[in-house]
């Protein structure tokens, strides 16, 4: 949904409603853990400190979305819980309007092994300007005790704006990717 200004409390309130019993707008639920053809792939990853405290506040920060927090992403509703079935709007101020994008947690990742991941993946919602699936995961890596963020998107334009300004649609895909690794670092250093 694009809009010429923010949208209220309320406004926001009722575009969550209407989008809770939404079908995701794609059907490979999960795709984000597999490569699937269609979709664009993007990896971005980046060492964000080292050892298990480290580990741990990482985790905590993205419990509470903390990777959100860049100034030009808000998140609703605030400190939403993450386990699947959890509706989330996304609101994204760029070139002058606004962006309201409905998702879905559909999967949550805790694995233990060499690797520890923690994380999730939301898929998106008919009212997205986008259509696919994106993970946000922390590892803690065995061998190096090295801590890493990774998300992983898989996505085609879904509304015709999205079509449209494709250019500037991937743009903003990579700056919230590289904001949102800068918001991770500062967070699992100070939590």
């Amino acid at each position: 949904m694009f809009l010429i200004r923010r949208p209220s409390q309320d406004e926001i309130s009722e575009f969550l409603d209407q989008s809770r019993d939404l079908a995701l707008s794609y059907d490979q639920v999960g795709i984000a853990r597999q490569s699937p053809g269609g979709f664009n792939a993007d990896l971005t990853s980046a060492v964000i400190g080292h050892g298990q405290q480290t580990f741990e506040r990482a985790k905590n920060a993205l419990a509470q979305w903390r990777h959100y927090e860049m100034g030009w992403v808000a998140l609703f509703p605030r400190g939403a819980s993450i386990e699947p079935g959890t509706v989330v709007a996304v609101l994204v101020r760029h070139l002058g309007f606004w962006s309201l994008n409905a998702c879905r947690i559909a999967l949550v990742i805790d694995e233990d092994g060499k690797v520890r991941r923690y994380g999730f993946a939301y898929g998106t919602l008919p009212e997205h300007a986008e259509r696919g699936e994106e993970s946000f995961t922390i590892e803690l890596h065995g061998k190096d005790e090295s801590v890493w963020y990774d998300i992983f998107a898989y996505s085609r334009p879904n509304h015709s704006l999205a079509k449209l300004g494709y250019p500037i649609t991937r743009s903003l895909q990579k700056r919230f990717a590289r904001d949102s690794m800068l918001a991770m670092l500062r967070s699992s250093a100070s939590c």
